[in-house]
């Protein structure tokens, strides 16, 4: 990056912090540069705007199928107007009626779009879809790199923040690019009605997309014939260098559409652009805006040189260096900070992060009013409520949340607010697993109540009292009013969290309701875990299953705080790391044990051998028992073996990998996000409260580890003063003597740390000041410091000791 820009993003990082910040400004880094990765033949590219995406080539699952080429293979819009390729109004009754736009077929539909496949013409050899021999990632960008016949070709691709997709394309000597493409008409199509068009008078290829095609809108699967979901949208094309004299239009027996045409190419470049919508002339101003024109309308005459592109003065390359700009303004100014003395982690954790944002929409209509993550674009498409179990919590850290966080919550409220939810003969309320514009899939659930915790850690961070009124009124209060379904055990903390939100939105006549509601007496939260311990004959396991399928559920219910503490030490001691009968396999945790995998093994159950879920549903709940050394070890060794990929040198997000340890699923899968998790509050053991003016440290440091460090932005609601919290966290051995340290600094709040003594005996200890007080923990192997004083660097140092020989 050269200086200048350096230096200028600097200045957009200072100024969008705020004058009001405190604490040390964290060094800005330029993470989309450090995140890049080679991914030729190991992954698919991919690429996120708003409402259009990128994939460039294809795989099966994780089986290459198709190379990425020269242009812009398979970009598509994607604004939840449908689940898949069709569109049409569901025709079921109650819980059945899905609404418009359902379709349990058709969610890959980004294969079979086929926009602008390149071709290299040098001298008179044609060199088709030529595969780069080099292809990089990284959150704001795709770099291709080609070596044909002694030309070497370099593309940078690239969604614009008006969701244009674009690609610049340079050639270290003069050649010819053909390119070729169509209207969409799917493996489902029966027909299509589109048209193609060259448009003399903006410069543009015009295909008015249109077709019918066979889909699935109902929840028994019966295929229906309906428009296609692109139904009536122009997609539109164009180049900064003249193209029009060579376009070239057919169509086929069904009526699909087919467009070419050819550029030049050299040392100065040529920029190509798509851009998708249901209004021709925004389209068309859209992609006007980034392509480079001086006199005429055919851009015979352009100013795209070679000083002009390496100065950004071309709209594209100004495009390109804006959506950096805003890559890297996220991911330093609106996550934790995080550091530690292994590097691949860092990577892991900032490659999550990077999915996480990029997968951000904002539709603005219908049942899509509030901007929120998605688990996936090319799979499952949207958000869903089991997922959002863990990204609405990982959303509570970002520093802008009425934005990044809110809507994670509220947009399912919208679902409820239409009628789509089914309520059982004992008054349970589910809503469905995934939704858009004016669909739901049908497909019910009973997570929803962990929403409501992800929705109260979202208020301890923003001390926010009109989100939690959102959030009570008109939705968990009505939802839950009956029944609160138990999720893991979670519903006695709902309850709790549910009187909690009536006594702060002004409703305390609710408060005897939820208690009631949910008996949290000391005698009924004892029966409730004696009742299912220990169950159908599993040993030291919680409600295991009567058919002998012991899935990672049982050690779910320990994430609850009420769930005993030697029943998860049983538990986590007989099983988690156990490779005979338990769920350690290749890595910890298999999603099944090893005793049922021998009874269960469906082809489903062979793909999903491990998942991302069940791995944070699973460690999360140790580190909450606070079961130090097991807690730390496990979730290491799960995410180096899932989320890093040791051959390739880079981080990975599977949807699953097989019982064999073979990569599965969606290659680019925010089902991870509960990893970030993993971190904040396993590692570092980070909670923090703004109304209850306090910060909570339960340190978890890897062992391997000699220091951790992070950054946690703090807003505070009354004058929108920014806090940037530093923890730092250092480990040093020297044979039987370790020395641990844990500093807070600018941190606003009163703070309690809590080391993990590592079962080691403590020789000493030493704090910052003499007023802190220091406590026991409720927990063994943990010390407990108080400090409630407004000395700016707050601090705790141990030194432990063990006879290592010993152990």
């Amino acid at each position: 990056m050269s200086q200048p820009r350096f230096c200028f993003l600097l200045l957009l990082f200072s100024i969008f912090l705020g004058d009001q910040a405190s604490g040390e400004l964290p060094p800005f880094t330029d993470y989309c540069t450090r995140l890049r990765q080679e991914i030729q033949g190991k992954k698919h590219g991919f690429l996120a705007g708003n409402l259009s995406y990128y994939v460039g080539g294809f795989h099966a699952s994780w089986d290459l199928k198709e190379h990425e080429t020269i242009g812009l293979t398979h970009p598509f819009k994607h604004d939840l107007r449908s689940r898949g390729v069709g569109i049409i109004q569901s025709t079921g009754v109650g819980k059945d009626d899905t609404g418009l736009g359902n379709d349990f077929s058709g969610w890959e539909f980004y294969k079979d779009t086929k926009v602008l496949y390149g071709s290299v013409l040098i001298g008179d050899q044609l060199f088709r879809h030529p595969v780069p021999a080099k292809m990089y990632w990284q959150p704001d960008r795709m770099i291709c790199e080609y070596e044909i016949s002694g030309v070497q070709i370099r593309e940078e691709k690239f969604i614009a923040k008006n969701d244009a997709v674009c690609t610049i394309i340079e050639s270290s000597k003069p050649v010819t690019l053909l390119f070729e493409g169509q209207s969409f008409f799917g493996r489902h199509s029966v027909s299509s009605s589109a048209t193609a068009r060259y448009d003399d008078d903006s410069d543009v290829i015009h295909v008015l997309e249109g077709g019918m095609t066979q889909c699935q809108p109902e929840t028994d699967r019966s295929k229906k014939i309906a428009p296609i979901m692109y139904d009536g949208m122009s997609t539109v094309l164009t180049a900064t260098r003249e193209f029009a004299s060579t376009c070239e239009f057919s169509e086929n027996d069904q009526g699909q559409q087919f467009y070419q045409f050819q550029v030049p190419c050299d040392p100065d470049g040529v920029a190509l652009i798509w851009a998708m919508g249901d209004k021709y002339r925004e389209v068309v101003n859209a992609i006007q805006s980034l392509r480079d024109r001086t006199t005429s309308k055919t851009g015979l005459n352009r100013t795209d040189t070679r000083e002009a592109i390496q100065h950004q003065n071309t709209p594209v390359q100004a495009a390109l260096a804006q959506k950096s700009e805003h890559v890297n303004l996220e991911l330093n100014a609106q996550i934790p900070r995080f550091g530690c003395s292994d590097k691949r982690h860092e990577d892991i954790y900032y490659f999550l992060w990077s999915l996480y944002l990029m997968y951000y929409i904002d539709v603005g209509r219908g049942m899509e009013m509030e901007p929120h993550t998605q688990t996936a674009v090319n799979n499952f498409l949207g958000m869903h409520r089991y997922d959002a179990a863990f990204q609405i919590k990982v959303g509570s850290w970002i520093t802008d949340q009425s934005t990044y966080s809110y809507g994670n919550v509220l947009t399912w409220k919208n679902l409820f607010k239409a009628g789509y939810y089914k309520k059982s003969p004992q008054g349970v309320i589910a809503l469905a697993d995934n939704k858009g514009v004016s669909w739901h899939s049908g497909v019910y659930g009973n997570e929803l109540s962990e929403h409501v915790l992800g929705a109260w850690q979202i208020y301890q961070h923003t001390d926010d009292l009109k989100f939690l009124r959102d959030c009570y009124e008109g939705y968990f209060r009505e939802i839950f009013y009956r029944r609160i379904a138990p999720f893991a055990s979670n519903h006695f903390e709902v309850a709790e969290t549910l009187a909690n939100m009536a006594q702060l939105t002004g409703h305390p006549e609710d408060i005897a309701h939820w208690n009631q509601l949910i008996d949290r007496s000391p005698d009924a939260i004892e029966a409730w875990f004696e009742q299912r311990w220990q169950v159908n004959g599993h040993r030291n396991y919680f409600a295991g299953s009567p058919d002998g399928m012991l899935m990672t559920n049982g050690f779910w219910h320990i994430r609850s705080r009420f769930f005993p503490n030697e029943y998860a030490i049983k538990m986590v001691d007989s099983w988690a790391d156990d490779r005979v009968k338990g769920f350690h396999g290749k890595f910890f945790p298999l999603a099944m044990s090893r005793r049922s995998m021998q009874r269960f093994a469906s082809d489903v159950d062979h793909a999903f051998g491990y998942t991302p879920d069940t791995a944070y549903f699973t460690l999360s709940g140790m580190f909450r028992q606070r079961l130090g050394d097991v807690s730390q070890r496990l979730a290491l060794n799960h995410l180096e073996h899932y989320n890093f990929n040791a051959q390739w040198g880079i981080p990975v997000a599977p949807e699953a990998y097989t019982r064999d340890g073979v990569l599965f699923g969606d290659q680019y899968s925010n089902f991870n996000a509960g990893k970030i998790l993993l971190y904040l509050e396993g590692f570092a053991g980070i909670d923090y409260s703004l109304p209850d003016n306090e910060l909570r440290v339960h340190e978890n440091m890897p062992k391997e580890w000699q220091w951790m460090e992070f950054q946690i932005p703090m807003v505070h609601k009354e004058n929108d003063a920014k806090s940037w919290v530093n923890i730092r966290y250092e480990r040093d051995q020297q044979g039987d003597t370790t020395q641990k340290k844990i500093v807070v600094s600018d941190c606003p709040l009163n703070v309690v740390i809590e080391p993990w003594t590592e079962a080691k005996e403590v020789r000493w200890s030493k704090t910052s000041h003499e007023s802190t007080v220091e406590s026991e923990s409720s927990y063994p192997d943990y010390g407990r410091y108080e400090f409630r004083d407004s000395n700016r660097v707050k601090s705790v140092e141990l030194q432990l000791w063990s006879d290592q020989s010993s152990e």
